[in-house]
């Protein structure tokens, strides 16, 4: 089975260099990377052509205009631009952990989806880690024990390991509310299904729940990936919050109807 882990990023190329060396790092190297692009400037496309002559699996860019925030635009242009036959959806801002493609890999099953969690790192570790360039994917438990005294991160328990966790795992199979697309894998196939992620969202927010929800509608069950594959989320400042509620009302809407396909898709890029 081949992977595709699609990384979002926009103008934050130190933080994206910290990620990039966490799947250089990785146990599993089968798989490509897909940099989804969502308006960077030529820094970034310089950085992803250095970690190509690096890595030893295939890198590829797909960038689209700046005009505004639009990240289910550019998952749905990098989901076109790969063959593969699974894909993970993660951000520029999430470093793996070495074994993350190895256990969505372990976990991934026909008419599922996958949902993981984060490891939330503070604004002034996160800034260390990045200046001081730390290998934080590479951390054992006893460090990450360290980081949690000092209150560099926010908990512990999304690292730990829980291998004999199958029938939990599928015990909310119509689950949608919290997945997010910082931390999820799922079929190609069954994205193009359902026409992808809906582009109609503009802004922050909520168009990884319409993707959830539509993916569960469409017959895909929930499986979690909590206690098997985290991934460790550098601090950011708050995105604009100001499209929400408009957000909030195409949420309540889906959820209203019975529509399975994204008003405005993955189609258009095929």
């Amino acid at each position: 089975m081949k992977i595709a882990v699609i990384i979002t990023t926009y103008n934050r190329p130190d933080a994206l260099a910290a990620v990039l060396e966490g799947y250089l790092a990785q146990t599993d190297k089968n798989f490509e990377v897909v940099v989804a692009d969502d308006g960077s400037t030529d820094v970034t496309r310089e950085l992803v052509t250095r970690y190509q002559a690096r890595a030893p699996f295939a890198i590829r860019h797909v960038w689209q205009e700046d005009i505004g925030f639009r990240a289910a635009a550019i998952r749905n242009r990098a989901v076109a631009a790969t063959q593969a036959e699974y894909v993970i959806f993660t951000d520029g801002d999430c470093i793996p952990t070495t074994v993350f493609v190895e256990r969505h890999r372990l976990l991934a099953q026909t008419g599922h989806f996958l949902a993981g969690n984060r490891l939330l790192l503070t604004d002034k570790f996160t800034q260390k880690v990045l200046r001081e360039n730390i290998p934080v994917h590479g951390w054992q438990k006893r460090e990450w024990l360290w980081a949690w005294a000092r209150e560099d991160i926010n908990r512990m328990w999304p690292l730990l390991y829980i291998p004999d966790f199958e029938m939990i795992r599928k015990l909310m199979p119509h689950k949608w509310h919290g997945v997010k697309t910082c931390n999820l894998s799922t079929w190609r196939a069954d994205l193009i299904k359902i026409n992808g992620l809906d582009e109609t969202y503009s802004g922050w927010g909520l168009e990884d729940s319409d993707l959830a929800i539509r993916l569960v509608r469409s017959g895909v069950c929930h499986k979690t990936a909590r206690f098997a594959a985290p991934v460790i989320h550098l601090w950011h400042k708050e995105s604009s919050r100001d499209r929400y509620e408009e957000n909030r009302k195409k949420l309540n809407e889906i959820l209203q109807s019975r529509r399975v396909e994204a008003l405005q898709g993955i189609n258009q890029y095929l």
